[in-house]
């Protein structure tokens, strides 16, 4: 199956993004989810999806609710989809230490045990903190996520707080902690892939996030590093899943755009890679186009919702 890291469903507007002034609901990321993508000549969709609030959605505003029902006013949005589609997007905790780290390390347990969230995001810059020096913020999240098997998920890319090494600290501190550089070091301020590339290479709970990463680069990290080091993320919206699908499709052709790349290999990138990092079992990539689309057909995916009926594909 193709697991995507990193989405943003909201019954509100982006504070950050906009995305024209409409909420980009959980049913329209469904939509934009199913596709369905041609990968290897084969019709996919992202079966599964984590899922957190827009960062910019995550501070406080005035009439809000503090502590900790404030944390839950901000999450019950995600909270209720993983309910709703419990077959399609998984929890991500969207980690905010200025409610109070302790206030957000109960929440994250609760979330876990109520919902099955499994991963927590970390966005120094929306909630502005430097992390190699506000260690004392984010210790008692980061207990709950050794105790609990949370995989982090790092926003980094722009200044001033999160340049990736910046999460070093933390990082050396919770070796038991899998963490994933999220956007691969690139975002609005800076480009920072070399960084996530190293950190990735030397040390073994770092990961990196395919989504943002230039396409040549990819293929120049991904000849490198560890099979398992290089996981699937578009952060949609606002960007469009269909580039990044190719972003890492493109590794299975001929040199210099590829490295030729087996399907299976590709099928790790795509999401087995993080499937296993949070005990879902791996699964294969389609033998076929026949066999791509009787697994369309057998999924929310293969449906057009206008009429309820099977999509065909040619």
């Amino acid at each position: 199956m193709i697991i995507d890291t990193h989405l943003h469903p909201t019954n509100l507007v982006d504070e950050a993004w906009r995305h024209t002034g409409t909420p980009f609901t959980g049913e329209r990321m469904l939509k934009l989810m199913d596709g369905p993508y041609m990968i290897n000549g084969k019709p996919r969709r992202i079966d599964m999806g984590f899922i957190q609030p827009p960062p910019g959605n995550t501070g406080y505003r005035d009439g809000n609710r503090k502590g900790r029902d404030g944390i839950r006013d901000y999450m019950a949005y995600c909270a209720e989809l993983c309910q709703t589609y419990p077959d399609r997007f998984i929890g991500n905790f969207n980690y905010n230490p200025r409610w109070g780290p302790e206030n957000g390390a109960a929440e994250l347990e609760f979330h876990v045990k109520e919902y099955g969230f499994k991963m927590l995001k970390l966005h120094a810059n929306m909630h502005g903190y430097r992390p190699d020096r506000a260690l004392d913020w984010l210790r008692p999240a980061m207990k709950k996520c050794a105790e609990l098997g949370v995989v982090v998920l790092i926003h980094t890319g722009d200044g001033p707080y999160t340049i990736p090494t910046m999460f070093y600290p933390i990082i050396r501190e919770f070796p038991m902690v899998n963490f994933i550089i999220g956007h691969f070091g690139i975002q609005t301020g800076g480009n920072y892939s070399f960084e996530s590339f190293w950190m990735a290479m030397d040390t073994p709970n770092v990961y990196c996030e395919s989504g943002w990463c230039f396409q040549s680069r990819i293929v120049e990290f991904a000849q490198q590093l560890p099979k398992n080091k290089i996981v699937f993320g578009t952060d949609s919206p606002p960007n469009d899943p269909g580039m990044w699908l190719r972003e890492l499709e493109v590794l299975c052709k001929d040199p210099p755009h590829g490295i030729n790349l087996s399907e299976d290999d590709l099928e790790g990138y795509l999401g087995n890679n993080i499937a296993k990092l949070v005990g879902i079992d791996p699964s294969p990539p389609p033998r076929d186009v026949k066999d791509a689309q009787a697994r369309l057909k057998d999924s929310y995916a293969g449906i057009d919702r206008a009429t309820g009926k099977h999509l065909e594909f040619a």
